[in-house]
């Protein structure tokens, strides 16, 4: 458990330090090699956090200290184990739930919201310090340019 924690801790702590830079840094400024060789390998490691390290931890905690194995059934809570004599659907058979299928479920959930947070910050990150544009201030053309009328 202290090791899934502080995986999500330090992945939270390197987002935030993205955040930072990103309001500090003006759009547009030149980028030094060093400067671009310290952002890579930044980058290289948040990814490895939230694509790797993450992951495993949860999927490392599940399988030991909480049990979610294949053999026990339900979906496992604090308050009880929900479903566990399965899902029926009006005496025609029934599904079976078991822990593995719930921790195999979350650690596609990390990983959706690691790809789904990933796309977010490219599109904030790439459209920073942008101001949008004026509405109907300037007439334009059916091709998107502004049109200029003789005085």
């Amino acid at each position: 458990m202290v090791a899934f924690l502080v995986s999500v801790m330090i992945t939270g702590i390197m987002c935030a330090i993205i955040v930072a830079v990103g309001r500090r840094r003006p759009p547009g400024t030149p980028l030094t090699w060093g400067e671009a060789f310290l952002a890579a390998t930044f980058l290289f490691a948040l990814m490895l956090m939230l694509y790797g390290i993450v992951p495993n931890q949860w999927l490392l905690w599940a399988d030991t200290e909480l049990g979610w194995r294949s053999d026990s059934f339900g979906i496992p809570t604090p308050f009880g184990r929900f479903f566990e004599e399965g899902i029926t659907f009006g005496g025609r058979g029934r599904v079976m739930i078991s822990a593995l299928v719930i921790r195999d479920l979350i650690a596609g959930g990390i990983y959706a919201v690691a790809f789904v947070g990933q796309i977010v910050a490219w599109k904030k990150w790439q459209t920073r310090g942008r101001k949008p544009a004026a509405v109907g201030t300037v007439k334009t053309s059916a091709f998107g340019r502004p049109v200029v009328t003789k005085a």
